[in-house]
């Protein structure tokens, strides 16, 4: 037996997602069918599935798959295009909504046109939260030695809702993305994993990046992991409070007051297509 699904496809600064209308429509279960869809030649394709849902706890809830089936905590390009998706059908017409996910309520809020501000909340600093078992007590957990692949990285760590690894490097055009990303990724040090980025320090305003995402492999976007990046720039002397961090897809203004105050991102969200594709109920 067989259906049609609908779905909507969107993108913020490049980072792709495939978008579930769970409110008005009862769907199958979400793990296969996440690595279904995810196949770029015989699905639709995309880094995360979002799914739209009503929440207790806030105005909605996003629940967010990587293309391998797994569950993510936070998806920070996401939450925009989820923001833009919940407006576009009619579901708020708020100038600013709460939505609850894995790794906290986060409000996003309308910033013009097919522009979001997301307040990601305060980064957690202390390693056992992130979790790392890099580093000790209250952290931050900043440049520690870790092994991986025959050499010695220095990795600073930080959850954002989800956790990061900041590795910077001389040329983020040049960095070992596809061959160090998944090694640090499935690092013991990490217990659930982890989200890795290479940084390009261009000034103390501005970082170059690049991302391999627990779950998905290299994207062209990861907001969550432009805050950690900043957070963990200022941290260490590198950077000002207000930076823009260039990816692949795009930038994002990210800015961040210092030690116990939230972080906040403005970025793009865009809507490429809604389609259909036939799925198999079993």
């Amino acid at each position: 037996m067989s259906f049609e699904l609908e779905f909507t496809k969107m993108h913020g600064a490049g980072n792709d997602f495939v978008v579930l209308d769970g409110i008005a429509h009862e769907l199958p279960p979400l793990a296969p069918l996440a690595r279904r869809l995810a196949d770029r030649h015989f699905g639709v394709g995309f880094d995360q599935m979002l799914v739209v849902r009503r929440s207790k706890a806030a105005d909605f809830r996003m629940e967010i798959y990587n293309a391998d089936g797994s569950q993510a905590e936070m998806c920070a390009n996401g939450i925009r295009a989820f923001y833009k998706f919940v407006r576009d059908r009619g579901y708020s017409s708020a100038d600013s909504i709460r939505v609850e996910t894995l790794g906290g309520v986060v409000a996003p809020r309308w910033a013009g046109e097919d522009l979001v501000t997301v307040e990601m909340g305060v980064p957690v600093l202390a390693p056992a939260k992130i979790p790392t078992l890099l580093g000790e007590g209250d952290g931050p957990v900043l440049d520690a030695r870790l092994e991986v692949g025959g050499e010695t990285l220095q990795v600073s760590s930080v959850s954002m809702g989800n956790p990061h690894a900041v590795i910077y490097v001389e040329s983020v055009a040049d960095a070992p993305v596809g061959e160090l990303g998944p090694l640090v990724e499935r690092h013991p040090a990490f217990p659930n994993r982890v989200n890795v980025e290479f940084i390009e320090v261009v000034s103390r305003t501005r970082l170059s990046q690049r991302t391999w995402e627990r779950g998905t492999g290299e994207t062209l976007a990861c907001g969550s992991g432009a805050c950690a990046a900043v957070v963990v720039s200022i941290l260490r002397g590198l950077a000002d409070r207000d930076v823009i961090v260039s990816l692949p897809g795009g930038e994002l203004s990210i800015r961040w007051g210092g030690r116990g105050t939230p972080v906040s991102m403005t970025g793009p969200a865009a809507h490429v297509f809604t389609g259909r594709i036939e799925i198999d109920r079993r």
